[in-house]
């Protein structure tokens, strides 16, 4: 009897939204309007590299990959999110929970993977100018943007194939807007010492990226301070300025996230923190790459408009 129960459980049930529950609607529509955002404006950054000569070079170009994985990365949950605040069935399969967490983390993962290629990369221009060009070459981009992709995917799917074998007999309330290793193996039926040796491996990988791309940026920021210059110190700063804007967004969320191991908050902060998490910081992501950037403005510009109409705006 015991052993028929094991598999009682083929959806799972989100509770993160119960303090919506009565207003549904006015969540659901600054939701939609952010993640319309969010795939608009990384297209038209992916369109506005592809699109302009002047942005063929590796830092564009893991820009451009970037933003692409972004799209992806927020349709793993927010379409989810966007159902679940306007049925009553606020559910996910068995299937779907595992399918969504592991597209959303393995596209964070790679995104993780890709902002320590973009540090490598900002250090090598401002750090090693005369040697870059030959260092960096095309060849090698493409072995390093399809090899953060490899990895990104493949680090979690053994991961993903253990939890998939484990018995979830109950209860199948997830205490999350979306579906997270945490809070999914809470409900499974084996002993809980495996969840802190996966917070534990989690919390290092984030802790080894973060301090790889940290120290990249501390030397980068060590050679701009050297440099004789005031204009010069300016343009070298703003080539990776946006960068360590993004790094902090992203790690930041990140660590929030992940990095509190048996800290317990309250529903609404957790809930805020996930929302941060996976909604607004690929919100702001390609608003720091547009604003920050003339030359990206300026494809945007010319992508958006008529040939005349950009000459108009030039004048």
């Amino acid at each position: 009897m015991e052993s028929a129960n094991l598999s009682t459980v083929t959806e799972f049930i989100f509770t993160g939204f119960s303090q919506l529950q009565d207003g549904g609607l006015l969540y659901f529509f600054p939701l939609l309007f952010i993640y319309t955002f969010i795939v608009i404006g990384n297209l038209l950054i992916v369109f506005a590299v592809r699109l302009d000569t002047r942005l063929h070079n590796p830092m564009y170009n893991f820009i451009s990959i970037f933003s692409f994985l972004e799209i992806w990365y927020t349709t793993a949950t927010i379409p989810k999110m966007l159902s679940n605040l306007v049925s009553r069935q606020k559910t996910i399969s068995f299937i779907g929970c595992l399918l969504q967490m592991y597209f959303f983390h393995s596209l964070g993962n790679t995104e993780g993977a890709l902002l320590t290629v973009m540090a490598i990369d900002r250090y090598l221009a401002i750090c090693s100018p005369l040697r870059y060009l030959t260092i960096m070459t095309p060849r090698l981009c493409a072995q390093l943007s399809a090899g953060s992709c490899v990895f990104g995917f493949l680090i979690l799917l053994p991961e993903i194939v253990w939890i998939s074998t484990l018995p979830f007999c109950g209860p199948n309330q997830i205490h999350q807007i979306f579906c997270d290793f945490t809070p999914l193996l809470h409900l499974a039926c084996t002993d809980a010492s495996v969840i802190l040796v996966q917070d534990v491996i989690h919390a290092l990988a984030i802790l080894i990226t973060g301090l790889v791309i940290s120290l990249s940026y501390i030397r980068i920021v060590v050679v701009i301070l050297g440099i004789p210059s005031g204009e010069g110190r300016r343009k070298a700063f703003s080539t990776c300025a946006a960068h360590i804007a993004v790094f902090l967004l992203f790690f930041g969320s990140v660590a929030l996230m992940y990095l509190r191991f048996s800290a317990v908050y309250m529903p609404f902060w957790d809930t805020a923190i996930a929302l941060t998490f996976s909604v607004l910081a690929p919100f702001f992501n390609p608003i720091i790459y547009s604003l920050r950037n003339k030359d990206m403005k300026e494809a945007i510009k010319k992508l958006l408009c008529p040939h005349k109409v950009f000459n108009l705006l030039g004048k």
